[in-house]
C-alpha cells in the first residue's frame, strides 16, 4: 500500500509539472525585454509580434519568460497574449494538409517563422495556421513554444 501511495504521488508531482508549462505570445512589436522586474532595469533584447515564450513565473504586473534559445528575462504581463504562437527552430518547417509525411505539402515557414497553434499536438504533429489565413498540420520537432 505504501508503495502504491509513494507512486501515485508521483505521477501526480510529474502530472502537475507537465501542466505548469504556460506558453504565451508577445501582443505587439517592440517589446523590450529587461534583466529584472522594471522598466528602469537593464533592456536585454526587444522582440516582434507572435514571438512565443514560456511563462516561468508571475509577479504583479510582470513575467519571468524563457525564449526558445532559454534566454530568461522579464516582461510587462500586458504585452502578453494568451494566443499560441510556435516558432519554427528547423531550418524550415513543411505544413502538409494531413499529419504525416504522407501528406500533400502545402507550404514552408523558415526558420524563426512563426505559425498560430489550432489543437493540441496528437502522434507528433500540431494542426497550425499561417498569418495569411492557410492552414494544415507541422511536425511538432520543426517547432518550438508546445
Amino acid at each position: 500500500m505504501k508503495r502504491f501511495v509513494i507512486t501515485l504521488l508521483l505521477v501526480l508531482g510529474v502530472a502537475q509539472a507537465a501542466q505548469a508549462l504556460e506558453f504565451r505570445s508577445v501582443k505587439e512589436t517592440g517589446v523590450a525585454l529587461y534583466e529584472a522586474p522594471t522598466l528602469t532595469a537593464k533592456k536585454l533584447f526587444v522582440v516582434s509580434r507572435y514571438y512565443p515564450v514560456e511563462v516561468l513565473q508571475s509577479q504583479k504586473e510582470w513575467a519571468r519568460v524563457r525564449d526558445a534559445t532559454g534566454g530568461i528575462a522579464w516582461i510587462p504581463s500586458a504585452a502578453l497574449s494568451k494566443q499560441r504562437w510556435l516558432l519554427v527552430v528547423s531550418a524550415q518547417a513543411g505544413v502538409r494538409d494531413k499529419a504525416g509525411e504522407d501528406g500533400k505539402l502545402l507550404f514552408t515557414v523558415p526558420k524563426d517563422g512563426v505559425v498560430e497553434m489550432q489543437d493540441a499536438p496528437q502522434a507528433g504533429w500540431v494542426k497550425v495556421r499561417h498569418r495569411d489565413g492557410s492552414v494544415g498540420y507541422a511536425r511538432i520537432t520543426d517547432l518550438w513554444g508546445l
